[in-house]
């Protein structure tokens, strides 16, 4: 679970689901993510912060908006 407002990065998350080298893998099951609203993935992002993709909406231009309304509305 990635809490409402913040940001973890692929290898993060996968350290946290107990597989620390499972970065790409965490990075293609974000990818195939068919419903980016209710599982929150515009919070993962690649490594240095880097924004990574998004499969919602418009890309990466959704996944920008969605971090920067989150972090307005906290």
């Amino acid at each position: 679970h990635v809490p409402y407002g913040r940001t973890v990065s692929y290898g993060e998350l996968a350290g946290l689901a107990g597989s620390p080298g499972a970065a790409r893998a965490v990075g293609s099951a974000m990818a195939r993510n068919p419903w980016p609203l209710i599982i929150p993935c515009h919070r993962v992002l690649a490594a240095a912060g880097r924004p990574g993709g998004y499969s919602g909406g418009c890309g990466l231009a959704s996944k920008s908006w969605l971090l920067e309304w989150e972090q307005r509305h906290l």
